[in-house]
């Protein structure tokens, strides 16, 4: 059975399961307790969601990556899915600290980053700050500037999306009766955050795939190519016939795109 799901109909009704974690726990940091989970063996990889989402999005990712030969670790970021936070404002900052307590708790010296949204600049981020700890970024449909976005056009796509991950969030939280309140909280950090300039991003000297899809609905295309050319030596890549949500949409196809950049450099 195709796994296709272009207009999110499928996502919104079932959403996009994990399957079972060979270890799953929380760890303590920094005012918040932050979920994970790993599976399979190999080179590491790390999946970084999208803002208001969980690992649970990565659902058609994480079996086909443990496949090829890794050990796949997923994270919620703070305040969202699994994970706590306190009271201070959401940072991009904050969160790729988490992502290295993370590292930390599991004795990974190193990964791979693959970010999605919201979870590519946490990537990023961790990579401009820690490059030591991160083998290469696979960077899927976000910026690094607030110029980089679009003015959001409503749809029907993204109301089933937006429904989904309510649903999510009562399921998951700790706090599942504040999901307006989460939502303008992390709304406010995508609008001001984060606000790389062009010589920030000169140095950047982790490998780097700024991917994008083809309709996204969110990120300009010529912002997807300020970055690669920006970024020394990244690579450019377009999705063909998919959105922001192209890992929901047609996995198969961004599997192997992530698969192919992930081969050149887990072994870094």
């Amino acid at each position: 059975m195709s796994l296709d799901d272009d207009d999110l109909s499928r996502f919104a009704e079932h959403g996009a399961a994990l399957p079972a974690p060979d270890r799953e726990d929380r760890v303590e940091h920094d005012g918040a307790l932050i979920w994970y989970a790993s599976f399979g063996r190999g080179p590491p990889i790390i999946l970084l969601h999208g803002g208001l989402g969980h690992s649970g999005n990565w659902g058609y990712q994480v079996s086909a990556l443990a496949a090829a030969g890794h050990r796949v670790v997923t994270i919620d970021s703070r305040g969202h899915g699994r994970s706590t936070r306190d009271e201070r404002p959401y940072s991009y900052e904050l969160m790729a600290s988490d992502v290295v307590a993370v590292m930390d708790h599991l004795s990974l010296d190193k990964a791979t980053l693959v970010g999605w949204s919201d979870g590519a600049c946490v990537a990023l981020v961790l990579a401009s700050k820690a490059p030591a700890r991160v083998a290469g970024v696979f960077f899927f449909a976000c910026n690094m500037d607030p110029s980089g976005t679009k003015q959001m056009e409503p749809s029907p796509l993204l109301d089933r999306c937006f429904s989904r991950h309510k649903k999510d969030y009562a399921m998951l939280s700790a706090t599942p009766g504040e999901f307006d309140q989460f939502v303008g909280a992390v709304g406010l950090m995508m609008r001001t955050q984060p606000n790389y300039t062009k010589e920030d991003l000169g140095a950047i000297k982790v490998p780097v795939v700024i991917a994008l899809g083809e309709h996204d609905e969110f990120i300009k295309r010529e912002h997807a190519n300020y970055l690669a050319d920006a970024i020394p030596g990244a690579e450019l890549s377009i999705l063909p016939g998919v959105s922001h949500f192209a890992p929901l949409q047609r996995p198969d196809e961004f599997n192997a795109t992530a698969l192919a950049f992930v081969a050149k450099v887990s072994d870094r």
